[in-house]
């Protein structure tokens, strides 16, 4: 898989658009912990090396990069939505306000939206939704990034709460440790008691 690319970027830009934020979520499919997107403006005369999917790097990468981009970008935000919300809510609808308030959290509003395989119906900033954005489109796999690294930070946290359930490791995932331990220990306050694997543990 190779890098993406800032194609659209410069598309958008050539149309008058100034401030394209990208956006893209983190820990969907998670068992546990909140869901995290993040928002990035690109400032389009600073080339910052290596940024692609954040599935694609590894930690330390990603580390780096998240360094570079909050120091180097026009604007940057992360969107948090607990997991008593996504219980409350549905994860679709969860993923949506995550990417919103990432929006929200954005110092300079942006003129257009650039969204991974979402549509956020209730904003009235022009978008486009992209399927696999992350892997095609600079400024959405740098807001992967941005997602993906305040999360992992999150998860870490909760792991000297919950040391036996490996978070640290797994953050959240449904791995075979993590179902381990929950076969152990039972469901903690922070997973998702609305989706299906936690579900047979609380009947237990």
């Amino acid at each position: 898989m190779g890098y993406p690319n800032l194609r659209q970027e410069k598309k958008l830009r050539r149309s008058g658009f100034c401030y394209i934020a990208g956006l893209d979520e983190a820990g969907k499919g998670a068992w546990a912990g909140p869901i995290v997107a993040g928002a990035v403006i690109l400032d389009p005369k600073i080339k910052i090396k290596g940024i692609k999917d954040s599935k694609l790097l590894r930690r330390p990468q990603r580390e780096e990069l998240f360094e570079i981009i909050t120091n180097s970008v026009i604007g940057w935000a992360a969107g948090i939505i607990s997991e008593k919300i996504i219980d409350e809510m549905g994860i679709v609808k969860a993923n949506t306000m995550a990417m919103e308030e990432a929006i929200k959290g954005l110092k300079i509003p942006p003129d257009f939206l650039l969204i991974d395989a979402i549509k956020l119906p209730n904003l009235n900033t022009p978008s486009l939704s992209v399927i696999d954005g992350d892997y095609k489109i600079t400024s959405v796999a740098a807001a992967s990034i941005i997602a993906k690294v305040t999360r992992d930070r999150i998860m870490e946290e909760l792991s000297e709460k919950y040391p036996q359930y490996g978070f640290l490791h797994h953050k959240g995932y449904g791995t075979n440790f993590h179902y381990q331990m929950l076969c152990q220990y039972g469901a903690t306050d922070i997973h998702r008691k609305s989706f299906e694997p936690i579900k047979y543990f609380l009947n237990q």
